[in-house]
């Protein structure tokens, strides 16, 4: 479901991320394959340094169907970015990579605080988001961050998925799944 990033999978990769319907809302904006293998690059190159983690999601047969992974971290705390492309959307693969990824940053990484910032217009991502039991808004608790993010010309709502959140949720769901097996 998840694995590390690989300059060989970049080509189809890019077919996914530059469909319209998913282009707008990446953050790495490549033109091309190659300029999309030059960014990956550097990504695994700044996560050698600390500076970033990075998947490819992968189906149920392996192959790379888009990407998760946390930018700008500092202090425990980073922002969160997916993509799937299209043909994978609405099959479940972003909830199961959310999971996995947030396990590894929290429990392999020892991160404390998960932030997404979900631009205003982007309805569906932001539906998804508060589907997930461990989301919760920032837009109020966040204000000096919030207003950091919509310094820009694009706005955001801040969402963010604190540690204790996700695994008190986690721990449950976890224990009725074992419950409902007996």
């Amino acid at each position: 479901m998840l694995k590390h990033r690989d300059l060989h999978e970049c080509t189809e990769l890019y077919e996914l991320l530059s469909h319209p319907s998913v282009f707008p809302f990446v953050r790495q904006k490549a033109t091309s394959a190659d300029e999309y293998w030059f960014m990956t690059k550097q990504l695994i190159e700044e996560e050698a340094r600390g500076l970033a983690i990075s998947r490819t999601i992968t189906d149920d047969w392996g192959q790379p169907i888009g990407t998760i992974s946390i930018h700008d971290v500092e202090d425990g705390a980073g922002f969160l970015g997916t993509w799937i492309g299209l043909p994978y959307q609405g099959k479940g693969y972003n909830q199961k990579a959310k999971m996995l990824f947030l396990n590894e940053l929290f429990f392999d990484y020892n991160f404390h605080t998960v932030f997404l910032r979900i631009r205003v217009e982007n309805l569906k991502s932001q539906r998804a988001a508060l589907k997930l039991p461990y989301v919760v808004s920032a837009n109020e608790s966040h204000p000096t961050l919030l207003a950091q993010v919509n310094s820009g010309e694009a706005q955001f709502n801040l969402f963010k998925i604190p540690k204790d959140l996700f695994y008190l949720t986690t721990a449950h769901q976890l224990q009725e799944g074992e419950e409902q097996a007996m």
